[in-house]
């Protein structure tokens, strides 16, 4: 292979690739669900066979590329459609320190350990676990972090969605000790009888914020 046939595939492939991400949506790295990886990691392999393999017609090296980006535009969109999917392809918050208390069987579920528990506490600036009220795992593995200081005066814990899409979010509402006979209630007061219709609804504070699903 010469080196002007290395540079014009690389050159094509750069272009390529690039427009391909751009259609499958803006995610950064620590983002990416298993299914997004995966196929990062396939069309990266593809782009290298295509580049080396000069002896195989370039239009015919693109079709498995230009597939995996289909794969990929359908997973997302149905993801947009179904809650469900989105939880096994990305995953849900996990509470690892809940009330100031560390919860060992959710750190071993999620093969999670105190190492990282006290490293990523150090990143935000904390020394001590006793200083936390709450700790959320990510699903992106990020740690987000209430302080005991910081929930003085307040009711609430994190500002956490009770609907989404229209699905109650029965963990949630056990948090605040609340049911979902409550939260129909409250909404029916405030003119909502169908949660179905609700894209979005959090409470905190005795407030409740509700955004509608738009026709």
């Amino acid at each position: 292979m010469d080196l002007f046939e290395i540079s014009w595939r690389t050159i094509v492939l750069y272009g390529i690739i690039t427009v391909v991400f751009r259609f499958m949506g803006q995610r950064g790295i620590s983002q990416l669900n298993v299914i997004d990886l995966v196929v990062v990691l396939m069309i990266s392999e593809l782009a290298v066979v295509a580049i080396e393999d000069s002896e195989k017609n370039l239009l015919y090296q693109l079709v498995p590329i230009f597939i995996l980006m289909l794969i990929e535009i359908i997973l997302a969109y149905i993801q947009l459609k179904s809650q469900k999917l989105r939880r096994i392809l990305d995953g849900e918050p996990v509470f690892i320190i809940k009330k100031g208390k560390i919860d060992n069987k959710q750190m071993q579920k999620h093969r999670y350990n105190l190492d990282d528990l006290l490293l990523q506490l150090r990143d935000k600036g904390i020394g001590d676990i006793q200083d936390v009220d709450y700790a959320i795992l990510e699903p992106s593995g990020t740690l987000s972090v209430l302080e005991k200081s910081e929930r003085k005066g307040s009711t609430s814990v994190f500002l956490l969605p009770l609907i989404t899409d229209g699905v109650i979010q029965e963990k949630h509402l056990e948090l605040l000790n609340k049911n979902e006979l409550w939260l129909h209630q409250s909404l029916k007061e405030r003119g909502y009888e169908d949660v179905t219709h609700i894209l979005y609804c959090s409470y905190l504070n005795g407030q409740f914020f509700i955004d509608i699903k738009k026709e």
